[in-house]
């Protein structure tokens, strides 16, 4: 297993395969509802703009932020999960981790991804947001083997891994790296970070949500 794969485990990933499957501890992609993060981040999204759902499983969050008029895109490696949502995005089947980067010459004004992780993605992934654009991430941290799945720490971020990965070209707007009881306990690192535009300044307001 080459370091920094995705964060599934076979247990893991089956059950992502399985959309209609009973949601594991670890298992988000599997439920409809969105994650809080993303939920509570969203404002910052342009309204009506383009946002890319990456390794977007059953596509919780692309029916969401759909549903708010925002214009989706969304790759997996998944043709069954991509094919419940094409009528809503434009959806696109691709092995992110053996193959190049699918987007090299797109950027969108939002960039989705959460509970997975390969590292070598990482770069492409900052590349992808738009100037003026979000990148909302969040995936397991170290510590989550103590709890339950994943447990290979090539799966996990390391403390500050986000802000290292984002920082200088993205302008940092929440970042949390710790522990949560809900919707599951998990040891978690998650970022809502800008990409600001030509002509940003340091008094720009980001309003933050509690």
């Amino acid at each position: 297993m080459m370091p920094g794969r995705r964060a599934r485990q076979p247990q893991y990933d089956a059950a992502i395969r399985q959309p209609n499957a009973l949601p594991m501890l670890s298992d988000p992609h599997a439920t409809a509802t969105p994650s809080p993060w993303i939920v509570r981040h969203a404002h910052l999204l342009r309204p009506g703009g383009t946002v890319l759902d990456v390794a977007c499983g059953s596509g919780r969050h692309v029916r969401w932020l759909q549903a708010r008029g925002h214009q989706l895109h969304a790759v997996d490696r998944n043709a069954q999960a991509l094919a419940g949502l094409a009528a809503i995005a434009q959806v696109m089947e691709a092995d992110l981790e053996g193959a190049p980067w699918p987007y090299p010459q797109q950027t969108f004004d939002g960039v989705i991804v959460t509970n997975y992780l390969w590292r070598p993605l990482l770069p492409s992934i900052v590349h992808a947001v738009a100037p003026g654009g979000v990148l909302l991430y969040e995936t397991f941290a170290l510590g989550q083997a103590s709890i339950g799945k994943p447990t290979n720490p090539d799966y996990l971020l390391r403390p500050g891994e986000l802000l290292d990965v984002v920082r200088p070209t993205l302008r940092v707007v929440a970042y949390e790296d710790g522990f949560v009881d809900a919707p599951h306990p998990a040891y978690v690192q998650r970022i809502a970070a800008v990409r600001e535009a030509s002509g940003a300044r340091a008094a720009d307001r980001y309003n933050l949500t509690l």
